[in-house]
Parts: C-alpha cells; sequence; structure tokens
C-alpha cells in the first residue's frame, strides 16, 4: 500500500501523476492473464476500470452503450433536458438486453406513417401493437410500413398471427424459437395475453458477441447519469431508469451542495455517488453528512479542457486527490470506490492512480476524438477533428442554461475552454489498447488484479530527468 509518509510527501507538496513511478516486481503470470475487475461504485462491479466522463461532447448514449459493452460504464451528461437524459440513459437500456421491459407500442387505430415516425425516432424496426388494457394484438414491422401507404391504419397492415413467449423463456430457446419461425421479433405476454416484454434476435445475439459486458440484473447494459445536487426532480425521475447518479459539480465540499446530496440520496434508490472531492477533510466531512455514498470521484481542476487552476490559482491534482481520499477512507476504516477524475493521459496514469487507492479512472479527453463521442467533426488540413469542450466552458454554460430551465450559474466567470482534437475512429479500439497497456503496467508492478495494484504496488518519486529522452538533454557546453 502506498504511504505518503514513506514517500515523503505526505504534507509537502500537491503531486500528479508525473511525480512518482511504479516499480518492477517479481509476478508469475503473462499481462493477459490480469483481470481488471474493479468497483464503480459499491454495487456496481466493471470489467475494466474506464468511466467516459459526463461531458456533452463525451458522453451520450452510444459511447455510454461502447463503455458497457467492453466492461466499463458511460455517465451520460446533464447539458440537456431531464427528457433527452431520459431518452439517453432508455436508449442506453433498449440497446441489448434479454427481455426488454420497456417497450414501445403503437395502438391500432394509429396510421402506418405514424408507425414508421416512431422506428424512426427510437432507432427500431418494429412495433408491438397493444390495446388500450395493453392485450397484444399484432405487431407491425418496418417491412409492414415499406410496402403499405402511411395512410392506412396499423390495423390493416400488422401481422396478426404472432408467435409469442412467456417470461419463463430462456435465451436459448427464443433463439430456436426464432430461428423456427424466421422472426427478429418475440412479444413476452402474461396469462392474459398483455405485453410485459419485448424478445429481439439482434439482443440475444449480442449477449455471446460482447464477453466482458457489464449488465443489470435483467441483462440490459449498465449505465451511470450526472445530476446537479439542487436538481432533485431531474434526480427522482433519472433513478428510475439509470443504475447509478453521479453528482456533476466542481467542489462538492460545500454546505449547501452536501445538503442538497442529502435530499437526493433519501429520494432515490439507485447507487449515488458524490464529488467532485480534492482534500481528506473534504471527504471526512462529506461523509458524516451523508448516508449510504456509494462512490467518491475526486479531482479538481486537472482536466486537459478545464481552467480552473489557472483562472483561480486553486485545485487538488487527480492524483493527490486519490492519495487524500484514500486517507480519510483509511481513518474511517471503510471501503467506498474512488474515481480518479481529470488529466488522464495513458495506461500509466491510470496504473500510478490505482496503486494509490483508486479503483477506475473517468476520461475525457481520450474518448473525446472517438466516433460515438456527440462532438461535431470537422476537416482541417485534410485530418478530421473533433470539438472537445470543459462544462465550464462559455458555450457549455449557455447551452445549459437554455436548455434547462432550472440551471443556474453559481460563478460569473467561465472555467473551461475548447478544442480540436484529431479524430480516434472506434472507442472499442481505445478502450482495448488501455485494457493492454494497464495489463502490462500491473505485470510489471507484479499486481495480478486491481486489489493487488491497490495493496502491493511499489511507487518512487522520480526526478524530472529520470526518463528524459536524449534529444531533450544537454552536455556541458551545449546549447539549444
Amino acid at each position: 500500500m502506498v504511504r505518503l509518509k514513506d514517500l515523503g510527501v505526505e504534507n509537502n507538496y500537491a503531486f500528479n501523476f508525473d511525480d512518482f513511478i511504479l516499480l518492477p516486481s517479481y509476478i508469475d503470470i503473462e499481462p493477459s492473464e490480469i483481470s481488471l475487475v474493479t468497483k464503480f461504485s459499491t454495487n456496481i462491479t466493471l470489467n475494466v476500470p474506464f468511466i467516459s466522463s459526463p461531458m456533452d461532447t463525451v458522453t451520450e448514449a452510444e459511447m455510454a452503450i461502447t463503455l458497457a459493452r467492453n466492461g466499463g460504464i458511460g455517465v451520460i451528461h446533464r447539458n440537456c433536458t431531464i427528457e433527452e437524459q431520459i431518452e439517453q440513459v432508455k436508449r442506453v437500456k433498449r440497446a441489448e438486453s434479454f427481455i426488454i421491459r420497456d417497450v414501445v407500442v403503437i395502438h391500432p387505430e394509429a396510421t402506418v406513417g405514424e408507425a414508421a415516425k416512431q422506428m424512426q425516432e427510437h432507432g427500431i424496426s418494429g412495433l408491438p401493437v397493444v390495446d388500450e388494457n395493453n392485450r397484444l394484438l399484432g405487431i407491425i414491422t418496418g417491412r409492414d410500413v415499406r410496402f403499405a401507404s402511411p395512410e392506412i391504419k396499423v390495423r390493416d397492415a400488422m401481422t396478426k398471427d404472432v408467435i409469442v413467449a412467456d417470461e419463463k423463456i430462456t435465451p436459448e430457446t427464443s433463439i430456436e424459437l426464432m430461428k423456427k419461425y424466421r422472426i427478429e421479433k418475440l412479444p413476452v405476454v402474461d396469462a392474459q395475453n398483455r405485453l410485459v416484454g419485448l424478445i429481439t434476435y439482434k439482443d440475444v445475439s449480442l449477449r455471446g458477441k460482447y464477453k466482458d459486458a457489464v449488465r443489470d440484473e435483467f441483462g440490459r447494459l449498465r449505465v451511470a447519469a450526472a445530476i446537479s445536487p439542487f436538481d432533485l426532480e431531474r434526480a427522482i425521475k433519472l433513478s428510475k431508469y439509470v443504475d447509478a447518479l453521479v453528482t456533476d459539480v466542481s467542489h462538492f465540499h460545500n454546505q449547501n451542495v452536501i445538503t442538497s446530496t442529502r435530499k437526493i440520496i433519501e429520494n432515490v434508490q439507485c447507487d449515488v455517488v458524490i464529488g467532485n472531492l480534492g482534500s481528506k477533510e473534504g471527504v471526512l466531512d462529506s461523509l458524516s453528512k451523508l448516508e449510504k455514498v456509494a462512490g467518491l470521484r475526486v479531482g479538481i481542476g486537472s482536466g486537459s479542457v478545464c481552467t480552473t487552476t489557472q483562472i483561480t490559482r486553486t485545485g487538488s491534482p487527480t492524483l493527490y486527490a486519490v492519495a487524500q481520499a484514500k486517507e480519510a477512507l483509511d481513518e474511517l476504516g471503510i471501503d467506498i470506490p474512488i474515481i480518479a477524475d481529470g488529466g488522464i493521459r495513458n495506461a500509466g496514469d491510470i496504473a500510478i492512480s490505482i496503486a494509490f487507492g483508486a479503483s477506475c479512472a473517468m476520461m475525457g479527453y481520450l474518448f473525446a476524438g472517438c466516433k460515438e463521442s456527440p462532438a461535431p467533426m470537422m476537416i482541417l488540413g485534410g485530418r478530421y477533428y473533433k470539438l472537445h469542450r470543459g462544462m465550464g466552458s462559455v458555450s457549455a454554460r449557455q447551452k445549459r442554461l437554455a436548455v434547462d430551465r432550472y440551471a443556474k450559474l453559481s460563478k460569473e466567470i467561465a472555467e473551461g475552454t475548447e478544442a480540436w482534437l484529431p479524430y480516434k475512429g472506434e472507442a472499442t479500439n481505445v478502450i482495448q489498447e488501455l485494457a493492454a497497456g494497464l495489463k502490462a503496467a500491473m505485470g510489471y508492478a507484479g499486481a495480478r488484479n486491481i486489489k493487488e495494484l491497490q495493496t502491493l504496488a511499489k511507487v518512487k518519486r522520480v526526478s524530472i530527468t529520470a526518463f528524459a529522452k536524449a534529444s531533450d538533454l544537454l552536455f556541458p557546453g551545449e546549447t539549444k
């Protein structure tokens, strides 16, 4: 276990990733055998310690789906209306599951044109047709819509003889049934023929494709969502759909923030991760006033597009914040996952964060340039770039005021900037590279899993010239 007093930095200075290095240690397994299983919150386990940041140029449904399929989790940003954020969460939950419970349906008196519009809006290829008592009457698919006039009623275009299943059906049996009848959708009904769910061939087949996917008890992908501590309405509405809520405030150690968060925790059933925090005192004080905290998000001012430290000359570098949070938890004798948030550039930064006590890392910069980010793309000099902006930037603040009638800006100055990042392609490749790099770092450090890296890693301070490139070094009598 890393102890700051053993490193001679207990109270001397606020440090970050470049100030330390992991020392190599003996290990008897290969990097490919190392486990990256960890905790995002007290009740949510991840297969890789990667979280996409709740920024409006980083995480919406597409990014969250990709993270969950690859073993991590995405946090949907809150720079939108409550309804829009809920719809993003629902998209993740509908992306793949065994039995879809939140089924999009249509009534028989609607038109085929309305059915087509609904399919397009929700990105689906079929709708169960139900009556006012939710009894299944038929199903209308994209094929039915394509070959029917938009003006006719759904009841005249739908397929009426529908193959159905009950809730006890297994994934294997459902695939056999769909193959037998050459259908892609299998409605699930109760004894009274009321629709209770829907199974799709795509969802069942994807369960086998993504072996490391993080799913809830219903087989749906896990997803989290960001909230303001002061937006109780948003928190309550989101809690019906998300696996976790993440408070999204730059300085959590604030009496009004803590009091408001207490109301949220008391009124929701899902995990609540609090932050951002940057000091031991902040963690101790917050935990003394809040019960059922499911995770700590730490680090203030270290993000690549965050200008808090430059403007205010205050902050808490991410690695230092992790160490402070770990000391607080050790003092209290409790185990709550710590999320390192801000300024992480590579797998090595993640490894050193875990060595200091983090359970996982939250990243914006590393995912903002990916295909799945909602950021706009442009061509500069023949190369593709994607926009990345801090949530404290002028444009992000303006959008928040425009879309959220409850939004209030507590500060009169912007604390974020914008940047155009080179396009990176699919996020899956970035996640796989980070996982491979982290396993390599853990192999050097002699750790078989995340817990061993947290408890057994050997860390040393490193001089600024220890690993300088030859081209950076000057010998006596030389000048650049």
